[in-house]
């Protein structure tokens, strides 16, 4: 199994989550952009509005609001994502990529926020479906949620997957067979977090503690 990150943020049981992935033997993290934010309050205490308003709150109270209690075993499993996995002339990564560029010279950082591989692709689609951005099959993307197009399904243009269904915010979990391409959901999350808005809260709560 492989994750294309941002396990953390959003909904109230984080540390439930972490917990689950770990028990999983052959599991595979891409680290997301809300992972790497999560990591820096776990590791540092770190917790910027910027983050705290857009479900870090719900990552630092799943923890109960102190971060001596979260398991050495979930900051490894975030400290040991990987920027992007390679697997069988496929492509995984959070947000996207330069496609003018060999992997080994990608900005890190272009890695877990970009957006406009997927908006890029999606136009070229338009006119060139069948073309392919690199060398792989297929690029597995996270990170922009499909709701910005106007569907809670995975988008898929030229080679790239966007499975980002929303799940963050008021979609769903999506997770895909990478070979079929067959895909399963869950339902809606907010009717399984009824009353709780998902990343749109805010920290109202004042300052988290580090």
């Amino acid at each position: 199994m492989i994750s294309l990150g941002d396990l953390c943020d959003g909904w109230p049981e984080v540390d439930k989550v972490i917990g689950e992935l770990l028990g999983i033997k052959n599991l595979k993290v891409v680290l997301g952009n809300h992972d790497e934010w999560a990591l820096r309050w776990m590791n540092e205490g770190w917790a910027e509005p910027i983050w705290t308003s857009q479900g870090g709150l719900a990552t630092i109270e799943s923890y109960g609001r102190d971060r001596e209690r979260v398991p050495e075993s979930h900051k490894n499993l975030l400290r040991e994502a990987a920027r992007f996995i390679e697997l069988d002339n496929k492509l995984f990564v959070h947000g996207g990529i330069n496609p003018g560029l060999d992997m080994s010279q990608q900005d890190p950082e272009l890695l877990l926020w970009d957006r406009n591989l997927l908006s890029d692709a999606m136009e070229t689609a338009k006119k060139k479906p069948g073309f392919r951005y690199g060398k792989w099959d297929d690029i597995f993307i996270g990170h922009t949620p499909t709701e910005i197009y106007q569907t809670l399904q995975p988008v898929h243009a030229c080679n790239v997957w966007a499975l980002d269904t929303g799940s963050g915010w008021s979609g769903k979990l999506t997770i895909m067979d990478i070979d079929s391409h067959e895909y399963w959901q869950s339902d809606l999350v907010p009717d399984l977090y009824p009353q709780l808005p998902g990343r749109t809260r805010r920290a109202a709560r004042g300052p988290a503690p580090a």
